[in-house]
């Protein structure tokens, strides 16, 4: 079911998504939030303006036009970077800070798990794991990882 929203998305020249409301106003650098970006990730996504103030609420993607849903998924995907661990090769150590050898679904990386307390059980059977950058790494479901996987990641739950 595609619905016409009552505002128009576009880019300005510099690839900034531009927020056109149905009183006419014009927003620049407009960035869409989800709400639920691990467990729904499809429902409920805000448009919020630079200052952070919600324009536009965005109940399933599903329901806009094909042409605003491009433009609103290529926009989370430029501003979501979050690897998917596939498999944990090796950990210099069990205390932390250590540094994981892992294998994502955007290749081999190191990251330095800080703390097991950066290691956060999401809907079983999935972890959020956050590296000492920031950067979020998602295993979905850390009993279909490997044996050799399991064992590491036991040592850290």
């Amino acid at each position: 079911m595609n619905s016409t929203p009552d505002y128009q998305l576009g880019r300005d020249t510099f690839g900034r998504l531009l927020f056109t409301g149905k009183d006419g106003e014009l927003h620049e650098g407009v960035v869409p939030v989800r709400a639920f970006p691990i467990s729904s990730p499809d429902h409920g996504i805000a448009l919020v303006d630079a200052h952070g103030s919600e324009l536009a609420w965005i109940d399933q993607l599903s329901d806009l036009p094909d042409e605003l849903r491009t433009l609103v998924e290529a926009e989370l995907a430029s501003r979501e970077f979050m690897p998917v661990i596939s498999r944990i090769i090796n950990v210099s150590s069990f205390a932390t800070p250590s540094t994981w050898q892992v294998i994502t679904n955007h290749g081999d990386t190191n990251l330095v798990l800080k703390g097991e307390e950066d290691i956060r059980r999401l809907a079983s059977p999935g972890l959020l794991i956050t590296d000492s950058h920031g950067i979020h790494y998602l295993i979905h479901d850390r009993y279909a990882l490997d044996q050799h996987s399991r064992k590491i990641l036991d040592r850290f739950l």
